[in-house]
């Protein structure tokens, strides 16, 4: 009994130390002295979209090409192989990961433009 109690004040105390820190830790956000969310959003989205962008087409497409890349030629491997086993070619899951290449490969021409950054 003793040893769940002493068990209990531990997680009591380590819950009083968490809490303590997040109310230390937290920043009130305030939109404007006017109160304009939107104003606000709207003036962060334009500072921020440029930056959003380059590391979108610098880091994000770059990473998500490479692993597409990986997987259609794994792919590609493993049908080869599979027709040498049967004799049937399966061209299917090649051909969709051939296409996801090519859309993110070219997404960052167009993208933008659709959503209006």
């Amino acid at each position: 009994m003793m040893q769940t109690m002493n068990n209990q004040i531990k997680a009591a105390r380590i819950i009083a130390v968490i809490l303590a820190v997040c109310c230390l830790l937290t920043v009130t956000a305030f939109a404007a002295e006017s109160g304009d969310v939107a104003g606000a959003v709207e003036s962060t989205w334009v500072a921020a979209s440029g930056q959003i962008k380059s590391v979108v087409n610098n880091v994000v497409f770059p990473a998500i090409d490479l692993i597409l890349a990986i997987a259609f030629f794994a792919k590609v491997g493993m049908a080869y192989f599979d027709f040498r086993k049967s004799g049937h070619l399966e061209w299917t899951p090649p051909a969709i990961l051939f296409a996801c290449l090519v859309f993110t490969l070219t997404a960052p021409l167009y993208i933008w433009t659709i959503i209006g950054v």
